[in-house]
């Protein structure tokens, strides 16, 4: 017992020393490689296509897009430390209720997620997920987050940060985006692989409506 308690204890300090390592290289080097790209490229029938991704600073980013992300998906993303509680417990209640499962994860969330953790829904992720949120929430900061989060998030079958988003389906550079185009590649965000921006449904078209709406009413963020 006595050795098979200080093997769990090495392997404690060996996990921690790990990651917390990774989360600060992470938070100066780019994020190229996630978990989801392995797994996407793993999954292609016809065999592995390089994924669609180009790393672009916040600077590069035009300001239309964070506001688009953060009313759609997150609009406590500045006031919380990585955890949105008033919307978990409703969730929790929504989800108790029998009605269609609602999440509650914020961006900061969805970040340690696609950076660090696998695809499986299980309680081992979504505390591996928790505990990577409180990491670089400590260590990078909001504006690294968002940083990152705008940079991997899936936006169609290969294509992966708005960059190359915005140059496939707007034929521009992020930094030119404008409310619009925001909106709609914020729309599809929790479903890439089913929503498509090269044909957008009524559906698409309605939600990137109420996500500009939902864009007015907040204001201008600083990051």
């Amino acid at each position: 017992m006595k050795y098979a308690g200080r093997l769990a204890l090495y392997i404690a300090i060996f996990f921690a020393v790990f990651s917390i390592t990774c989360v600060a290289v992470l938070r100066v080097v780019p994020v190229t490689l996630t978990p989801l790209k392995v797994l996407r490229i793993v999954q292609t029938p016809r065999g592995p296509i390089a994924p669609q991704s180009k790393w672009r600073s916040l600077d590069n980013i035009n300001d239309n897009m964070v506001m688009a992300v953060i009313a759609s998906e997150d609009n406590k993303f500045l006031e919380h430390h990585g955890f949105d509680w008033d919307a978990i417990r409703e969730a929790v209640r929504h989800n108790r209720a029998g009605y269609k499962m609602h999440g509650a994860s914020t961006i900061s969330q969805q970040t340690a997620k696609n950076v660090f953790c696998t695809y499986h829904r299980n309680w081992a992720r979504k505390a591996l997920e928790s505990y990577y949120t409180v990491l670089i929430e400590t260590l990078w900061g909001k504006s690294r987050i968002m940083t990152v989060y705008l940079n991997v998030i899936e936006t169609h079958s290969g294509v992966y940060g708005v960059e190359a988003t915005a140059q496939r389906f707007f034929h521009k550079d992020a930094a030119e985006l404008n409310v619009s185009e925001a909106s709609m590649i914020a729309t599809i965000l929790p479903a890439p692989r089913r929503w498509d921006l090269g044909a957008p449904s009524g559906y698409m078209m309605g939600r990137a409506g109420r996500i500009r709406e939902a864009m007015n009413q907040l204001p201008r963020v600083d990051l």
